[in-house]
């Protein structure tokens, strides 16, 4: 069995496999590590050029798109390793970068992931959206970042360069150990994309077991590689995939408040879409949530049996107040900004 693997779930990236390949396998020469594409059914030519290219690279290939959960976890079952590395294509790293991140994980059995520094690609001095330097969630479950609150990015000038326990760790450069990701049944398949990995974090989290971000490792992610930012699939995604993680993971007392004052945050979301005439926008919101009220039955089945597995009710971690309301209001902008004391 190797130490670590780095897996790659690929779908129409051929784009990136040919700039961001070859810099991983220059930046990651270790024989306990071994790198793995695995391929949603890709119809760009991934395959043709990962064959012509690299054909000692192992592959594994499916019938048929099965989403970022989906796919990882059909891949991470083919595959026996002491740690999980999964890695968006889309992403350059920098030479060492995963060594640090092994190093957190050997260091202490209570850490269950880690990722590094996340920058952005086309702004190399500034923090990227997805993960940036460690994930959070306000009492309402809307996920952010230090270094990124909502839609202003921070340029990173030092100011998160100690280690730090945080929430969640982007699945964009994520590393996991296998027995964890294994016993936790990996991604929640019903995710199909987004909030897949802060759902798996916060599972972890309330098993007692703690999320790492190390700052000593660093990577660039372009970002919106499979779904562009704008994408009503991936608007009706995060609305609804939000709900699915409050209502699986919140505790006894909390679940009810949460979530009713999430519609009326939702609802107020629509309403300005349909104000601003975005008609797909709206109806992505309306959508999501028709089909969180489908799935009511089968997430009760879940958060029965997470609530049997809970040792962990309360986390330092998640922010007390609305982030929302924190940023539009108290123009709150940055991390540093922020109170987290209840």
């Amino acid at each position: 069995m190797i130490k670590t693997a780095v897996v790659i779930l690929n779908w129409n990236g051929k784009k990136f496999l040919e700039e961001f390949l070859p810099t991983l396998i220059k930046n990651t020469r270790d024989q306990e590590t071994e790198i793995v594409i695995a391929d949603n059914n890709s119809k760009d030519g991934s395959i043709d050029f990962l064959n012509n290219n690299y054909p000692n690279l192992r592959k594994i290939l499916f019938d048929q798109n099965y989403g970022f959960t989906g796919g990882y976890n059909r891949a991470l079952e083919q595959i026996k390793a002491k740690y999980f590395v999964l890695l968006n294509s889309d992403i350059e790293v920098t030479p060492n970068w995963l060594t640090p991140l092994v190093e957190i994980l050997d260091s202490d059995d209570s850490i269950a992931a880690c990722q590094p520094k996340i920058k952005a690609f086309n702004q190399k001095d500034h923090f990227e959206y997805a993960g940036a330097a460690g994930g959070y969630i306000d009492k309402y479950g809307y996920p952010f970042c230090r270094g990124r609150i909502l839609d202003v990015i921070e340029k990173d000038v030092d100011q998160y360069n100690e280690q730090q326990d945080i929430f969640w760790a982007t699945g964009a450069c994520l590393i996991i150990r296998a027995d964890l990701y294994k016993k936790l049944g990996g991604l929640d398949n019903d995710f199909f994309a987004h909030m897949e990995e802060i759902d798996m974090c916060w599972r972890l989290k309330n098993q007692g077991y703690r999320i790492i971000y190390n700052p000593i490792s660093t990577v660039y992610h372009v970002g919106g590689g499979t779904l562009p930012n704008n994408s009503p699939f991936k608007l009706y995604l995060n609305f609804r995939n939000n709900l699915f993680l409050l209502y699986k993971n919140l505790p006894v007392g909390k679940l009810y408040p949460a979530m009713f004052s999430r519609m009326i945050l939702d609802g107020a979301s629509a309403l300005v879409f349909l104000v601003k005439f975005s008609f797909s926008s709206f109806y992505a919101v309306l959508k999501a949530h028709v089909s969180f009220y489908k799935s009511l039955r089968k997430l009760r089945s879940k958060r029965k049996k997470l609530l049997h597995e809970k040792v962990v009710n309360h986390h330092k971690e998640i922010y007390p107040r609305s982030i929302v309301i924190d940023y539009f209001l108290r123009k709150k902008r940055q991390f540093s900004t922020l109170d987290f004391k209840n």
